[in-house]
């Protein structure tokens, strides 16, 4: 036809192996992280209603499920721990003989090369439900890192690869290093929740854990959701104290703060699919409104196109069977 283009893009993308072969972004197996929730409060697992397919789990369990995930081709897990005993300073999430301390002796004995990464906050382990110390309503920073610091080596001495604070609190991230260097654990390293906004789609997760507040909100530590520059500055400040990884949270509601943070530093970069971005896939797919295997595969793949080397998502074990 005169005039026509010598141009032709679909010549590519005639079939699955043509487009396979061009893809500019490629997702596997090991760009997958599966967060597990490991109970106290189990002799076996729990359905979480709000999160369909994810569970709480006790040990023997979370051993079984990490295995599965392991055959899968995933090579990470991240923990979050339910206690049985919560209290105004979360005394427990730094104990010896801890859930999550206890969980990752037992993983790394049954899968050594499995890499365990370990949740680091105090909201799982408080009565009230804050990520830190409070006083006459007031988290405090301060005190606040001086626990985390002493959970997060807690967490290192029991063989966790990876330590992750969730926290937000200024100046955690040094102090985690320090007291990791101090105590002999200087190749643990941390993957720092950099930049984690104060977000509506928690919910799932706060009932998983029963973590929400019981007064207040998370919006004095937790970010605006409408600043970039902040987050910014928030990655560069965790890498200027030691952080190995960084990590965006929630996922898809924050691409472009994604791709500003890899473009900017070009460190290994994480995000988070977030309980409330799970949970609405699960439920527009259970409805029938849209294909929920195809929606996941999507979603995770524009995370990753967005900048991410790894993707954390509870959908993590039945994607790799998928991709594998």
């Amino acid at each position: 036809m005169t005039g026509f283009p010598t141009t032709r893009l679909r010549r590519l993308r005639r079939t699955g192996m043509l487009r396979e072969l061009v893809r500019e972004t490629p997702l596997g197996p090991a760009d997958l992280i599966y967060p597990m929730f490991v109970s106290e409060l189990e002799a076996g697992r729990s359905p979480i209603a709000s999160m369909p397919g994810v569970d709480r789990l006790s040990i023997s369990e979370l051993t079984r499920d990490a295995l599965a995930a392991w055959e899968a081709g995933v090579r990470g897990v991240l923990l979050f721990g339910i206690p049985r005993e919560r209290d105004e300073v979360g005394s427990s999430a730094a104990a010896a003989d801890g859930i999550v301390q206890r969980a990752v002796r037992q993983l790394k004995s049954s899968i050594p090369e499995l890499v365990v990464i370990t949740d680091v906050c105090l909201c799982e382990y408080t009565s009230h439900g804050h990520c830190g110390i409070v006083r006459d309503g007031e988290v405090l920073n301060d005190e606040t890192i001086e626990r985390l610091a002493a959970q997060a080596v807690s967490h290192a001495e029991a063989g966790a690869d990876i330590v992750a604070p969730s926290d937000m609190m200024d100046g955690r991230v040094g102090a985690i290093r320090a007291g990791l260097d101090g105590a002999g654990m200087e190749a643990t390293a941390i993957l720092s929740y950099a930049v984690k906004y104060a977000s509506a789609f928690y919910g799932p997760f706060r009932e998983a854990v029963d973590s929400a507040p019981r007064f207040g909100d998370r919006r004095g530590y937790q970010m605006d959701p409408g600043n970039v520059l902040e987050a910014v500055r928030e990655a560069a400040l965790d890498l200027q104290e030691g952080a190995d990884i960084l990590m965006v949270k929630p996922a898809l509601p924050y691409l472009d703060v994604l791709r500003r943070v890899k473009e900017r530093f070009g460190v290994p970069t994480a995000a988070y699919q977030v309980s409330g971005e799970y949970a609405m896939l699960r439920a527009a797919a259970e409805r029938g409104w849209i294909d929920g295997d195809a929606a996941l595969m999507e979603a995770v793949l524009a995370i990753r196109r967005a900048g991410a080397d790894l993707v954390i998502t509870y959908a993590a074990v039945e994607l790799a069977r998928r991709l594998a």
